[in-house]
């Protein structure tokens, strides 16, 4: 069969390719922050938060997380910053980042209480969302408030949240500056500490003017944390502006990726992407999912093929309201969905213990993304597989990817004599799945022609309705 003699023929990356240039310039930055000493591996084993300088209320909350020894980031990152240092923090995805930022805000904020104390910028909304239980839950004895600042949920009870002052706020960057430049009485001015978490994703994001705004409006003196998974030129050029004399935390290097993950590719013709999907699905069945998908469109796609077929599977793109997409999230972690089909929304920072395989489904563009995507598995020590499809297409791509960890990858074994008995099932599924999308983008056309026709109309006043007293002032008005 073809795709059989196919696998050997990948060429190799040799040399470097251009993404690459970026990810290699990345050390250089070494001589504007000062290194963090490498603590003694003997060391490591025997310390415990208390060992770091975080006090005992706080330890006490640790416990109860179970967190039972600090991770090795955490190690470096949280007496530096209990000293008052600004860190820049380079550590793999699922190394514990957010407790050790978390950990010397709340230690600092216990020492000098103060309302609006410290701001914590991500990307992504479901992110913002996580960084907020992992406070909530460290603080609880110590009575923290905080409030999550994200688009797509109503702004009117986020600056309700915002008039109570919160000591943390968690926000991604958009909606923050919404607030600073419309909600009356809301400043960042008596700001202690900004945390820019997953940094090089705000950047990549297109956020560099926002983030230049907030700078803008947040005092000089305070302390920034910088935490990345991947350190880019942006990264360096954000650091040269917003901390000073920053000490560099780096757990790892060069981009890697955790040593439980087993990591594979396919190399396949992109017409039967669907069919060896289905057939790995089967094959590892029991296991809980992850599919990273390049466009909303095919996110939405692939999951109605997968429900068609009888998969328990659910979407998580751009394009979903928010209140859907942390459905979709909730319902995988709980576990009641074993299969989440995600665009890079879901690659970063989010922490779903039980994540077994993940599978490139679409090769990410951006090389980088790959060590995100599959940080998704194999998660605080646990082991993981991830599985990359590669078509005739995504050769070049696939080899930056195998450059950047540098490694090469092994093929998963797959018995092509099995998967093609399944073309006939999944070419329905995708002709169900289409007509499904055909009609889901007809419905929502209808209904967006419908209140742009009417806009005056009875439709419309349902929502003026229920803005608080809407009727009322009206017939004051009269």
């Amino acid at each position: 069969m073809r795709t059989k003699t196919t696998f050997p023929s990948i060429p190799r990356a040799a040399d470097p390719l251009p993404e690459c240039a970026e990810d290699m310039a990345a050390p250089e930055e070494h001589d504007s922050a000062t290194e963090a000493p490498q603590p003694a591996v003997q060391e490591e084993e025997t310390k415990t938060f208390k060992d770091l300088g975080v006090t005992d209320v706080l330890c006490e909350a640790c416990d109860q997380l179970r967190w039972t020894k600090p991770t090795k980031i955490q190690i470096e990152a949280i007496p530096l910053a209990l000293q008052g240092r600004d860190i820049i923090g380079l550590a793999e995805t699922g190394s514990g980042k957010t407790g050790a930022f978390a950990l010397p805000i709340l230690n600092a904020l216990l020492e000098t209480p103060q309302r609006l104390f410290a701001l914590v910028l991500t990307p992504t909304r479901e992110l913002a969302f996580q960084i907020s239980e992992q406070f909530e839950a460290l603080g609880s004895s110590i009575g923290v408030q905080s409030a999550v600042i994200v688009g797509g949920i109503d702004s009117m009870s986020q600056s309700l949240a915002l008039a109570k002052k919160p000591h943390i706020i968690i926000a991604t960057p958009g909606r923050l500056i919404d607030h600073l430049e419309n909600t009356k009485g809301f400043n960042l001015r008596a700001l202690k500490y900004l945390v820019m978490d997953e940094a090089d994703r705000i950047l990549n994001m297109d956020f560099e003017t926002e983030v230049d705004k907030i700078l803008k409006v947040i005092p000089r003196d305070r302390k920034t944390f910088l935490f990345s998974a991947t350190m880019t030129k942006k990264v360096q050029k954000l650091q040269r502006a917003a901390l000073k004399n920053p000490v560099k935390c780096a757990v790892s290097s060069k981009y890697q990726t955790v040593e439980k993950l087993q990591q594979y590719y396919l190399f396949i013709p992109s017409k039967f992407k669907d069919t060896y999907l289905v057939y790995i699905l089967n094959e590892l069945a029991g296991n809980s999912f992850m599919i990273f998908c390049s466009t909303c469109n095919n996110t939405q796609r692939t999951a109605l093929l997968l429900r068609n077929l009888g998969f328990t599977a659910i979407p998580l793109h751009g394009q979903m309201s928010q209140s859907k997409r942390l459905g979709s999230l909730n319902k995988f972690k709980a576990k009641t969905r074993s299969i989440l089909l995600a665009t890079d929304v879901a690659s970063r920072g989010l922490d779903i213990p039980h994540v077994d395989v993940v599978v490139n489904f679409d090769i990410p563009s951006h090389s980088k993304d790959y060590i995100h995507r599959v940080g998704r598995t194999a998660r605080a020590g646990r082991s993981g597989k991830a599985i990359t499809f590669v078509t005739q297409y995504d050769v070049e791509l696939f080899q930056r990817i195998e450059h950047l960890i540098g490694k090469k990858l092994p093929v998963f074994p797959t018995q092509d004599d099995e998967v093609m008995m399944l073309t006939e099932r999944v070419t329905e599924a995708q002709r169900f799945a289409r007509m499904e999308l055909r009609e889901h983008g007809e419905k929502k056309k209808r209904t967006r022609e419908a209140a742009g026709d009417n806009d005056d109309m009875e439709g419309a006043m349902g929502v003026r309705n229920k803005v608080a007293g809407g009727k009322m002032k009206k017939r004051k008005g009269r």
